[in-house]
Order: structure tokens, then C-alpha cells, then sequence
């Protein structure tokens, strides 16, 4: 019998790995990054132990590597999570990834009478409070929060 305490997944030769995801938000990460549609390896594991966040989810994705909008998408679902940029079964990069100040064609403005819900153009908003996770349309000037968004 093994003393090993930890879960054996194969390594990574090349691609990502996005690690500290709440454990509540994983599947979200998942549908929101159409990984259902990838080709590639995928492992997906959840409600590990988290100094952190208590428990966490964990995805590896071989020859995978997200483009800035992707991260984006991903940092209004779960902010601060971290990927870990894989080449030659090595972490050659590591990227937290937070909130940026502006998000452009990611959210839907809630509010019905927003031009955005009206007309055919891009959603724009000013990220208010990072931590709260508090968006404001540019348009209607409307605040919402992280948790009452729906995404395009």
C-alpha cells in the first residue's frame, strides 16, 4: 500500500493548466471555455483541498493556450484564479488572472432600456469594484454585480 497522499494525473507536455478555480464555479469555467468541444486532453478534477478557498477545482488541457478575451471571460466567473502556461512538460509562464478595468462585448446590461439590449452594438463596461465584482455600463450607467450577470 502507498503512502502518496496526492492524486497522480499525467503530466502536461504542452499547454494549460487553470488551477484555484471555486469549486462552485467549475463547470461554469468549463461551459463558458466550450472545452466540451475540445479534442485534446482534458482532465478535470474537483473540491481538492485549498489553503486558499477551502476546496478548489483544477482543469489540465493539452495544446491549449487562451487569447486575452478568453481570460477575460474568465475573470468575471472566477477572478484570481491562476493558469500555469505548460511547453515541454514545464511551467514556462504563470498568469494570475484578474478583472480588467474595461470589459467589451463579454456581459449583457441588465437593464432592458439600455441601448445595448436595443440596438446591434458591443456592451461596454467600466469594472467599478474589483473585489465586489461591481460593472457599470457605459451606456445607461447602470451597476451590477458580478453575481447577477449574464454573459454573451
Amino acid at each position: 500500500m502507498s503512502d502518496k497522499k496526492e492524486l497522480q494525473v499525467a503530466a502536461l507536455e504542452n499547454g494549460t493548466v487553470i488551477d484555484h478555480i471555486p469549486s462552485d464555479k467549475l463547470f461554469t469555467v468549463v461551459s463558458l471555455l466550450n472545452l466540451q468541444k475540445i479534442n485534446t486532453n482534458i482532465t478535470i478534477g474537483n473540491n481538492f483541498e485549498s489553503k486558499k478557498l477551502g476546496k478548489k477545482g483544477i482543469i489540465k488541457i493539452a495544446d491549449k493556450f487562451f487569447t486575452p478575451d478568453e481570460i477575460n471571460r474568465l475573470s468575471v466567473i472566477a477572478p484570481n484564479i491562476r493558469l500555469n502556461i505548460i511547453r515541454n512538460y514545464e511551467v514556462v509562464e504563470k498568469k494570475q488572472v484578474v478583472m480588467p478595468d474595461e470589459l467589451k462585448g463579454i456581459v449583457k446590461c441588465n437593464n432592458p432600456k439600455c441601448i445595448t439590449n436595443n440596438e446591434p452594438m458591443t456592451t461596454w463596461f467600466h469594472v467599478i469594484d474589483k473585489e465586489k465584482g461591481v460593472l457599470k455600463c457605459h451606456y445607461c450607467e447602470k451597476e451590477q454585480q458580478k453575481d447577477n450577470i449574464k454573459l454573451i
